[in-house]
């Protein structure tokens, strides 16, 4: 069964708002140049389109500096209040020496308008995936993420989502049952599967009962977490939300032992409700569901069907199908 990283997951929008089936159609290279050049830089035409699919974006080189990182938002996706709280986020975490790549600001704004598009500027930092077999890197961070909590458990944000069963599985069913990509001889065996699953998650849900919430990364896989010799530093707060602490802990940790490395770091400078570790299934089950609704609800931008072909494929929704079976299986 496929499942790469999101890189955004699209699970959150602007209330009202249409996603447009094309919407990068008119994003060229010189537009993005032209971008650049509006806040003031000078791009020495050096482009790079870098890996996302939710956004599209862009390392630009600029002359006698270093490159910056161009991100281009979806349109329709989230309200340009959703995006500031996701920038004013990232700065009150660099604000705290917490090291998140935070946007750049031109004339006292970070989100920017150009050619129709929302925009923002970063700088960029290189770095490589992080050692996840490794225990001190895993303790590192464990802390680094006991960190990021700190600050996100300070205030509630306004405007984003919630990891919740309505984002994460209401809406990814209704994406796929609207899609032509579910097969029309499948679509009762998905109905099925999936509204097992939601009740399997309802039930785990109910029985560890109400846990805190905070501001989180929201989507903290390794791709999003960079490596350099001086240490860990966070990238893309796109899918910041609120949500249990345990969120930003399960996708780095690859066993039993993996997870208790990244508790050490964490409770070393944060307390952790250990109740939250009886989530990790059902979070784990709503991501595998969302990702496949994902998919369906952007599957006429062009870039996914190139990305995703298997999602075209009977098979794929045969093998999905038995996935949310044995997820409910394993809740129950």
């Amino acid at each position: 069964m496929h499942l790469p990283h999101h890189h955004g997951s699209g699970a959150g929008r602007s209330r009202g708002a249409t996603l447009n089936a094309a919407p990068y159609a008119s994003l060229t290279p010189d537009l993005v140049l032209d971008a650049a050049s509006a806040c003031g830089l000078w791009p020495d035409g050096r482009l790079l389109a870098l890996n996302s699919y939710e956004n599209r974006v862009w390392q630009i080189g600029i002359e006698d500096a270093s490159p910056v990182i161009a991100k281009f938002y979806r349109p329709g996706r989230w309200s340009d209040a959703a995006i500031l709280e996701e920038h004013a986020f990232a700065q009150e975490l660099a604000g705290d020496e917490v090291p998140m790549v935070a946007p750049l600001s031109f004339g006292g704004r970070s989100l920017l308008l150009h050619g129709g598009f929302r925009y923002t500027l970063a700088p960029r930092h290189g770095g490589r995936a992080p050692a996840l077999e490794s225990r001190e890197q895993l303790e590192w961070l464990g802390r680094l993420l006991a960190r990021l909590h700190a600050v996100g458990a300070r205030r509630p944000f306004a405007h984003r989502d919630t990891l919740d069963r309505r984002t994460m599985i209401a809406q990814p069913i209704q994406a796929v049952l609207a899609s032509s990509l579910l097969p029309a001889h499948l679509q009762d065996g998905y109905r099925n599967a999936a509204q097992r699953l939601d009740q399997a998650v309802a039930a785990r849900l109910d029985t560890v009962g109400p846990v805190r919430t905070l501001r989180l990364h929201g989507d903290c896989h390794p791709g999003n977490i960079l490596w350099t010799d001086a240490g860990p530093h966070f990238v893309d707060l796109d899918d910041a939300r609120t949500g249990p602490a345990v969120q930003d802990l399960w996708m780095l940790a690859n066993d039993d032992a993996a997870m208790q490395a990244l508790l050490d770091g964490y409770a070393q400078l944060r307390d952790f409700d250990h109740a939250e570790l009886a989530l990790v299934p059902a979070l784990r089950a709503m991501r595998q569901l969302h990702y496949a609704g994902w998919i369906a609800q952007r599957w006429h931008d062009p870039a996914f069907p190139a990305a995703f072909p298997f999602a075209a494929e009977a098979r794929w929704w045969d093998e999905h199908i038995a996935d949310l079976h044995e997820l409910a299986d394993a809740l129950d």
